[in-house]
């Protein structure tokens, strides 16, 4: 199961479409209940599903509105006894106006309009690692996180001032370093993974993406022109290298 963001959904749907290509003639069904996407190979009795959850943390309706509880995660409950988890959220983090899914932020007994978007990530993330101490078991389910995933919108950060974003992108950065150097909610996931006691393995794909910033659907997305997208991944592209690596962890 992948549970995150749309980050998340980009993999599922890469995972999904590799699995199927490596057995073409295989039955399979696929079904969406509330949140959660499934793909099924019936013949096999495999299930990769998504649950679409973009805080890991959770949002509840109160009478003041929307509350982002940084210290609550009840939707764990559908994510017991999986064999295999990948996690993932920061997409969403720094959403602002009208796509803000919340109204106000919960940190133990304080409530708050806002606070530093990184703070409550980590604050987020901290949760998280608790929820995983408290409820994995490791003899039965093997967890990941999948990482920060980057996005391409300013050349300069590669090195091409005059790009506004990653439209006409057409080759990868040559080399291993990015120059404008790695975002800093990799540091503060890596510190706060460093925490936890059950065993958790780092997908570290944030370097090797942002590398590829030729690799987003850009003005030939869902949006077209009217939404350009240098956040998600094409596919075929990006995605399947997490899964490669996805791959040779689970070998």
């Amino acid at each position: 199961m992948f549970v995150g963001d749309s980050l998340s959904q980009n993999q599922w749907q890469s995972l999904t479409c590799m699995l199927h290509s490596a057995m073409p003639t295989a039955k399979y069904n696929v079904t969406r209940i509330d949140d959660v996407s499934i793909f099924e190979f019936t013949d096999y009795e495999v299930r990769v599903m998504l649950d679409r959850n973009v805080y890991l943390v959770d949002i509840v309706k109160e009478k003041i509105g929307r509350v982002l509880k940084l210290d609550s995660i009840v939707g764990g409950k559908l994510w017991k006894d999986i064999d295999m988890l990948i996690f993932n959220t920061w997409h969403w983090w720094n959403r602002r106006g009208p796509s803000q899914p919340w109204d106000y932020i919960e940190v133990g007994d304080q409530i708050s309009k806002d606070i530093d978007r990184m703070l409550a990530f980590e604050k987020a993330l901290i949760t998280w690692v608790g929820w995983v101490d408290s409820n994995i078991d490791p003899s039965k389910s093997r967890v990941f996180f999948q990482g920060i995933s980057p996005s391409h919108y300013n050349g300069s950060e590669w090195q091409e001032p005059r790009a506004r974003s990653c439209v006409g992108q057409k080759e990868p950065l040559l080399g291993s370093t990015y120059p404008g150097g790695l975002p800093p909610a990799l540091s503060v996931l890596k510190n706060v993974l460093s925490t936890i006691k059950k065993p958790v393995t780092l997908l570290d794909i944030t370097n090797l993406s942002l590398l590829r910033k030729d690799g987003h659907p850009s003005i030939y997305g869902l949006g077209c022109r009217t939404r350009m997208d240098c956040s998600h991944w094409c596919l075929c592209g990006v995605p399947d290298t997490w899964n490669e690596i996805l791959y040779n962890f689970i070998l």
